[in-house]
């Protein structure tokens, strides 16, 4: 059996190598795989703490945030083909569309 101790270590690098590439990069798809990686570190320390615990709480809650991730990257994904199909970019600083 693998220790608590090593799918906290991953959780942590996932979410860590998620946090860099949303802040450093500025291609929104990278930037929506960056949030990809810091919701499923969410769900492997929802995963650990309820085999930890001997609930199912936490496999409910990843459920939901795996759900949730499949709609984001749907609407996400029709928004940034959107919006390439007008200025022909995904760089997040050229998305100024909202501005007046």
């Amino acid at each position: 059996m693998i220790p608590v101790d090593d799918y906290l270590f991953l959780s942590l690098a996932l979410f860590t190598i998620g946090v860099i590439g949303v802040l450093t990069r500025r291609n929104v798809i990278i930037m929506l795989m960056s949030i990809e990686l810091i919701l499923n570190a969410v769900n492997i320390n929802l995963m650990v703490f309820s085999r930890m615990w001997g609930t199912v709480d936490g496999q409910v809650f990843a459920i939901f945030i795996i759900t949730d991730a499949a709609a984001e990257a749907a609407v996400g994904l029709g928004i940034i083909l959107a919006f390439f199909h007008n200025r022909e970019t995904v760089l997040a600083d050229e998305m100024d569309i909202m501005k007046w």
